[in-house]
């Protein structure tokens, strides 16, 4: 459960470049160059804490000479009023990272919180939590990252790296026969073929195609739970679509294998962090 330190330092190096343009002129304007500080990020509110790495690498390469002092684990659950970091070094920097640092901390906390509130709520069956593609333009890496965090596992990483063949494609391909075959042809050795179905006779179709997953969309728990039977470990059942806090633990109930929400990223608030000067 790492991060590239490479792909983190570029990362937060392109934010700090938006975020500070061509100079920061308030701090520029109020605090004395030489100026030396040391100052806490504390949590707000109850939550798990997630991308102490990323903050301290926006610090980091704001001014190498910051010192950034981890004090709650990554993945460790937080209260009001607990320090998670000190920051000591030249006040300027502190202060001109500060908001790029807490603005990657805060949400990568939001996003571990979620998942781990929801994959405890399933944590008694056999169905594991993923999210999905529906991720922060720029910000995948991190958000995927926050869901391992949280107890959660991570589907595809982009379009290259698995075959899920959805609606679209069935629609443009000629049937999910079709597509799952074609698929087939192209994929390697090493790929799974994965393909998105909307009724029990798609399932059965693709079942007969030989596909390796298959993703249940929107459909009710009933209808999930006789594709379960259907499928008869054939294959492996993903559900997806409609799935919420309030019906996750039914929907694992079910038996499906794998439970994908897109919410994990794309609806979750950030956790409530803040930085202070303490002298």
């Amino acid at each position: 459960m790492t991060l590239n330190p490479i792909a983190v330092e570029e990362l937060v190096r392109r934010a700090l470049l938006e975020d500070i343009g061509p100079g920061d002129i308030t701090t520029e304007a109020t605090v004395p160059a030489d100026k030396l500080c040391t100052a806490v990020i504390i949590a707000k509110e109850e939550g798990i804490l997630c991308g102490q790495p990323v903050a301290q690498a926006a610090f980091r390469v704001m001014d190498p000479s910051l010192t950034y002092e981890v004090l709650v684990a990554e993945g460790a659950a937080v209260t009001p009023g607990q320090e998670v970091a000190r920051i000591t070094g030249n006040a300027r920097s502190v202060l001109t990272a500060e908001r790029v640092a807490l603005n990657f901390l805060q949400r990568m906390s939001g996003i571990a919180t979620v998942t781990q509130s929801l994959s405890e709520s399933i944590k008694y069956y056999h169905a594991r939590l993923v999210e999905t593609r529906k991720t922060t333009p720029g910000l995948r890496l991190v958000e995927k990252y926050a869901v391992r965090v949280g107890g959660g596992r991570n589907h595809r990483y982009s379009l290259h790296d698995a075959i899920l063949i959805k609606d679209n494609h069935i629609a443009v391909a000629g049937g999910v026969r079709h597509a799952v075959l074609s698929a087939r042809k192209l994929a390697s050795h090493t790929f799974r073929v994965e393909v998105e179905v909307e009724t029990l006779e798609q399932l059965q179709e693709a079942l007969d195609a030989g596909a390796d997953i298959i993703l249940l969309d929107n459909m009710d728990t009933d209808t999930m739970r006789r594709a379960v039977e259907i499928s008869g470990g054939k294959a492996i059942i993903e559900a997806s679509g409609g799935i919420t806090a309030a019906n996750v633990v039914e929907v694992a109930k079910t038996g499906v294998d794998i439970i994908s929400m897109g919410a994990l990223t794309h609806s979750v608030k950030s956790l409530d962090l803040s930085l202070e000067i303490i002298f």
